[in-house]
């Protein structure tokens, strides 16, 4: 990429430098130039094996200040509970007829599925096509659950699920540039502690062996946490 808007922001950028989270927010707002919202993400390299499932590094987190990115919610519930998810905020609900739609159409038009515990047997049916997007639900990102009502209310607060690449990295989206720098900082510091927080206990060594935040299309910076 060497764009001009790109090629001007990097002067501003020492790539051998490991800046503050404080000085890093600081560069993110003064070198994006795009014409649009640009998305500010976080790139983390980790000191796992990926190959290990033990070190499979996966949690949930709320960030602090929206990202600007509303999701649309599916709900599969049981017939008496439809009432409870819509009033919660899901988009699309329903049961039996709603994984028969989909099975037939193959069409998905969600970016999240939940699912109560009983419905998920039903759900195998489809599994094909959820899984290979990503959307199959699953207790361990806490998309399965009985307590849909809150479920849908903090999904739709912004709650996101992270996990690590076949590579040892994570890639999250923080926050817009619309931001102001506290938001950004504040939502930077929330996704750095629940990734601690989840730190497998087989690895050994540095955890957070690199940690680089850039804008959509912008120069990445360093940064030492």
């Amino acid at each position: 990429m060497t764009g001009k808007r790109y090629t001007e922001a990097r002067k501003s950028i020492d790539p051998k430098k490991s800046y503050s989270p404080d000085e890093a927010m600081d560069l993110l707002k003064n070198t994006s130039k795009e014409k649009f919202n640009a998305g500010i993400e976080v790139h983390i390299k980790l000191g796992i094996d990926p190959k290990k499932g033990e070190q499979m590094v996966r949690g949930t987190i709320v960030l602090p200040h929206s990202v600007g990115k509303s999701k649309i919610i599916a709900a599969f519930v049981e017939s008496n509970m439809e009432k409870e998810a819509k009033d919660a905020g899901a988009d699309i609900v329903g049961s039996e007829e709603l994984i028969k739609e989909i099975k037939t159409s193959g069409k998905i038009n969600f970016d999240i599925a939940i699912a109560t515990p009983s419905m998920m047997p039903k759900l195998a049916q489809i599994a094909k096509i959820l899984g290979p997007k990503g959307l199959m639900p699953n207790p361990k990102s806490e998309t399965v659950t009985p307590h849909i009502k809150k479920a849908i209310e903090e999904l739709k607060k912004g709650k996101t699920t992270f996990k690590n690449d076949d590579t040892g990295n994570i890639h999250q989206l923080i926050g817009r540039v619309s931001l102001d720098k506290g938001q950004l900082l504040e939502n930077f510091n929330v996704f750095i502690e629940a990734v601690n927080k989840v730190k497998p206990s087989s690895s050994k060594g540095v955890y957070l062996r690199n940690v680089v935040v850039c804008s959509t299309m912008g120069p990445g910076i360093k940064v030492g946490v």
